[in-house]
């Protein structure tokens, strides 16, 4: 497949806009958020558990709870449906949003798998329905894995601006199934206001795989340090993934 990476951006762009007539994360960026790879598994059923919390500062407490089932139906197609539940600091976990995901394969190139991907989700409890668009890039060599995913969500509420950010992360094999490396997520600003100072966190993380009892079961569990504003809210984010593969 033949596209230079202008005109995958301007592709992006026109595909996030689509969607998004007029998500916005409520949670810091990061908490219980997926970094979506740009490859399918033909017929491969996955559910996922996703889980962050923030620890120290005045956020101490806030969490995030994602659930995920995904289908792919084709060598291309992939799709989910997914729940989030999410707790501010001395306050209850509440269900956020009922949402529908759609990732769509582009191919490779120049030794980089592409992907685009859709949102929608219905707000729940009195939050808004929102959309999201992500361009999703993959490069892989040997061992190596490294995934960047940028990302446009916005609102359904009168007035909202789209917003922008990314999820980004890079692993290596070290032991037999046990992988390590870093991840990272953070806020780009608005289309009125691009690079602000932002919430960005990032830190190690480690993958491992549970084998003998059937399913593929993925565990991985990181820690990310607060960069920039996210400072001035907390010390810290904690996350955890589980992923059965079947």
């Amino acid at each position: 497949m033949k596209l230079n990476i202008l005109r995958l951006v301007r592709l992006w762009a026109l595909a996030a806009l689509a969607v998004l007539a007029p998500v916005v994360a409520h949670a810091a960026p990061g908490v219980g958020d997926e970094i979506y790879g740009a490859t399918v598994d033909k017929g491969k059923v996955e559910a996922e558990v996703i889980y962050g919390a923030l620890g120290g500062g005045p956020a101490d407490g806030e969490d995030a709870l994602k659930i995920e089932l995904a289908y792919a139906p084709t060598s291309r197609v992939r799709v989910t449906t997914q729940m989030k539940f999410e707790r501010e600091p001395g306050d209850k976990r509440t269900a956020r949003e009922l949402g529908f995901e759609a990732q769509y394969a582009l191919g490779r190139v120049a030794g980089i798998d592409v992907a685009l991907y859709g949102e929608y989700a219905i707000g729940l409890n009195g939050e808004r329905d929102a959309a999201e668009g992500k361009l999703l890039l993959q490069k892989r060599s040997g061992t190596f894995d490294a995934r960047l995913n940028l990302i446009a969500e916005k609102s359904l509420a009168a007035g909202e601006n789209v917003e922008f950010g990314y999820a980004a992360s890079a692993d290596v094999a070290v032991a037999g199934e046990v992988r390590a490396g870093v991840a990272a997520f953070g806020e780009l600003g608005t289309v009125h206001r691009l690079f602000p100072r932002a919430e960005h966190y990032a830190g190690p993380i480690v993958k491992g795989e549970i084998e003998g009892l059937g399913p593929e079961i993925e565990l991985q569990a990181g820690y990310l340090f607060p960069i920039s504003k996210a400072r001035d809210d907390t010390k810290g984010q904690f996350r955890l993934t589980l992923e059965v593969e079947m």
